[in-house]
């Protein structure tokens, strides 16, 4: 009897110490769907133009499987407990990307105007950065509380990533919004990366200044304000957001960009006036904003009435624009099933059709069950970075990982919110599926703190080492 429960505490400490499930194998099997589904995709959309199998079939699936595999063996290697569903999610959405540029990429129409043909090689080339930086990110960063050394550090960088666009000769404006830079003949997107660094410095601030936000505050109409020496930080974030959207005409950066604040701050003080405090000032901003800047009111144009602004751009008036209105049919031509891979129309949206209006190819050709699932799978990412958030032990790590998880639903949100005519459009781009590089390899780097974060939270506590001085205090104890 006392052998057996000898054995029975002995198993137990193991499981306490090394034996935690860490789920590596599980990520392994998603890992081969992620990379099945995409080729499976990629065949049948050869199929469909061409009546053969497409040639690059082959090395299309070996180069996806072949960057799903490194990506697999740095997290095994490197966070053995993180979160098993991230980097399969991430693939998945990254490879069903590349399979609607590379069927953008066979249009003749989209060729004749420069706008594909070498998009899907070049998406891989991008895609296999954001994997090394990934990589990067799983070695280099051992501990995300170390991040937290840098919160003043990551607002300047942040700042300087989302002036960078306005300086003379290295700001780009593309069609109307001046968010990106050219470097060496590449043009990025530098607020893709600001996002990451900004949620490192609200992190970080909210950490420090989370009692005073909560706790010292008068009440106005209904709702609580903190003291004007806390409220301060908050009053400039909503000012760098307003003058982002006037200089950049940049709609999308702007509202993600104080979205990820106000969600960051609710969590933090667990107080719903934030909220609403939130939606007021961005809602202020924005309407103020749209009543003087024109590209801003053409795009609430194009919202309002699509159908006007087509046929205005159709019969040659400058300053309209066809795209909404061709999305909203590419929706209604895929019905609930979709007209199947590559037998859309797509195209006719014309330059924008495989970065801001990716969504509208799938929608055509996968149908409302398509886009459901794709949906799915973007709030399985937000899904498992909250589950993270709460599993983490440190209230930086909670924070971090409610920020960068809120980012990424604000910008699938403003995105498919867009293209869909929910709201405005925004000119972003939807995150792993479309053609862009900095888009990509920002998201890489993003789940990879995420990854991070979980396997620190999700890391066994070590078994507590046997205290001798205790066992003497017993011995001497009399009985």
């Amino acid at each position: 009897m006392s052998s057996t429960s000898h054995t029975s505490t002995h198993h137990t400490s193991t499981i306490g110490s090394i034996g935690a499930p860490s789920r590596r194998n599980t990520e392994l099997g998603l890992l081969v769907f992620a990379v099945v589904i995409p080729v499976f995709a990629y065949a049948n959309v050869g199929l469909a133009l061409n009546d053969e199998v497409p040639a690059g079939l082959l090395g299309y699936g070996l180069g996806l499987g072949l960057l799903a595999g490194i990506g697999h063996l740095a997290v095994r290697k490197f966070a053995p407990y993180a979160d098993p569903l991230m980097l399969p999610l991430a693939t998945l959405l990254n490879g069903l990307g590349l399979v609607a540029i590379w069927r953008l990429d066979q249009s003749e129409l989209l060729q004749s105007i420069n706008q594909a043909g070498s998009a899907a090689p070049r998406q891989l080339l991008y895609t296999a950065m954001g994997l090394a930086l990934f990589i990067v990110v799983l070695i280099f960063l051992k501990d995300h509380r170390v991040l937290q050394r840098y919160t003043y550090i990551s607002m300047v960088s942040a700042l300087v990533l989302l002036l960078l666009p306005l300086v003379p000769g290295l700001g780009k404006n593309i069609y109307g919004a001046k968010i990106w830079i050219s470097v060496a003949g590449f043009t990025i997107q530098p607020g893709e990366f600001a996002k990451i660094a900004l949620a490192v410095f609200f992190a970080g601030y909210l950490m420090v200044k989370r009692d005073a936000l909560a706790l010292a505050s008068r009440r106005f109409m209904g709702l609580y304000l903190p003291r004007g020496r806390d409220l301060g930080p908050i009053l400039v974030v909503w000012v760098m957001s307003i003058l982002i959207l006037v200089f950049e005409t940049d709609l999308g950066t702007s509202l993600l960009f104080f979205g990820m604040f106000v969600i960051m701050l609710y969590v933090a003080t667990e107080r719903t006036s934030w909220i609403v405090f939130g939606l007021l000032m961005s809602a202020v901003g924005a309407v103020g904003v749209a009543s003087f800047e024109p590209h801003i009111q053409q795009r609430v144009d194009a919202w309002l009435d699509p159908m006007r602004e087509y046929t205005l751009s159709r019969a040659g008036v400058d300053g309209h624009s066809e795209q909404a209105m061709q999305a909203l049919w590419a929706f209604g031509s895929g019905g609930t099933m979709g007209t199947g891979w590559g037998q859309g129309h797509s195209e006719l949206i014309r330059f924008a059709a495989n970065s801001d209006f990716i969504l509208a190819t799938f929608g055509e050709e996968l149908g409302l069950a398509g886009v459901m699932a794709i949906l799915l799978i973007y709030a399985l990412i937000v899904e498992r970075g909250m589950r993270t958030a709460l599993a983490a032990r440190d209230p930086f790590g909670k924070l971090l990982a409610v920020g960068l998880s809120g980012a990424f639903a604000l910008q699938v949100f403003v995105v498919a919110g867009g293209v869909m005519g929910l709201i405005p459009l925004t000119g972003m781009t939807m995150p792993f599926l479309a053609s862009g590089g900095s888009s990509v390899i920002a998201n890489w780097a993003l789940i990879g703190i995420l990854i991070r974060i979980s396997d620190t939270a999700r890391r066994p506590a070590p078994t507590p080492a046997p205290n001798p001085d205790a066992e003497m205090t017993q011995v001497v104890r009399p009985s």
